[in-house]
């Protein structure tokens, strides 16, 4: 299988890239991956109950259905879409050597949108709950009903949970933030922003040890402080600020990648350290992380994948 241009991934930035792709008459692949970092095919998206900030559903829409919509746009554009994972490229020479458990595929320009993980606890009712009172984007989800007026907690000692905090008071009763150590890593601004919010209580040395809830919704947490002291805390939000592991094993050596795995691109473009490798949404953008702006940077792959596939000698 040889392929002018092949995305791997599946969410808003890889389904955008191949709108476009496949509009440029490009017969575009894509290997959407089959439960690729244990989430199905459509990305983070998929874990998500109602979205309300992706324009053009004024009443919201749910996850999984607008992952859907995507696709389906996908395939009227002409994309091809397999439902493998990429276990493992070769970028040292044209044409790319994409392997998934089924087959080879052969690639003249890679667009790469697998994504970011969000990190997890692991605590006993944590999975049972997720996305049922239990998120990782608090800029996503906070806003929804169902949190509203509730005494919610933020998980984490960083800029992001110092920044989800301060956001969760617009519609909060009260925020709590549960860390870990005695300190904060997050900036110093951010953090006198926290202690002077009376809206925002912080709990030091304290960890989650097990989520609980009624069947249908988180109602508090068993929380841990001090390695030894037991306590329940209400809760009607629980909110996962501990970091994102970007999904980019698969080239790991083969790419710029920033200390964390993020993919480094060039300012103002998608293309990776490799000509003919372009990088969009999630695992490449540490700081925004929403489908939107996952939407427009795959809009970008796509438009730069067909320029630079034009400007090759023989095309």
């Amino acid at each position: 299988m040889h392929r002018k241009i092949v995305i791997i991934g599946s969410g808003p930035a890889g389904h955008t890239a191949a709108i476009y792709a496949g509009r440029a008459l490009l017969a575009p692949l894509m290997l959407e991956g089959d439960m690729a970092g244990g989430v199905a095919p459509g990305g983070q998206l998929t874990t998500t109950t109602e979205v309300e900030n992706y324009p053009g559903f004024p009443d919201g829409i749910g996850g999984v259905e607008l992952t859907q919509r995507f696709r389906q746009q996908s395939v009227n554009c002409g994309v091809e879409i397999v439902t493998e994972t990429v276990e493992s490229v070769d970028l040292s020479s044209r044409p790319f050597v994409l392997q998934t458990p089924n087959r080879e595929v052969k690639a003249e320009a890679v667009i790469l949108a697998t994504g970011a993980t969000a990190k997890r606890l692991g605590a006993p009712g944590e999975e049972k709950y997720w996305q049922r009172g239990i998120s990782a984007c608090a800029i996503c989800d906070g806003a929804l009903p169902i949190f509203r007026d509730q005494q919610l907690i933020v998980v984490g000692g960083g800029d992001s949970a110092c920044e989800e905090a301060l956001f969760l008071t617009k519609y909060a009763k009260v925020v709590t933030i549960l860390v870990r150590r005695d300190v904060m890593r997050a900036s110093k601004v951010l953090q006198k922003r926290v202690a002077d919010n009376g809206k925002i209580d912080i709990k030091w040395k304290t960890e989650i040890e097990t989520v609980h809830g009624n069947g249908d919704k988180v109602t508090h947490v068993t929380a841990v402080a001090n390695g030894n002291e037991r306590f329940d805390l209400e809760c009607g939000g629980l909110f996962y600020a501990i970091g994102h592991t970007p999904n980019t094993g698969f080239v790991a050596g083969q790419l710029e990648m920033d200390d964390s795995g993020y993919i480094v691109t060039k300012p103002d473009s998608t293309q990776t350290s490799v000509e003919g490798v372009f990088a969009a949404g999630d695992v490449q953008d540490r700081i925004f992380r929403q489908a939107v702006t996952a939407a427009g940077s795959g809009c970008m792959a796509a438009i730069e994948a067909e320029r630079w596939l034009e400007s090759q000698p023989g095309r």
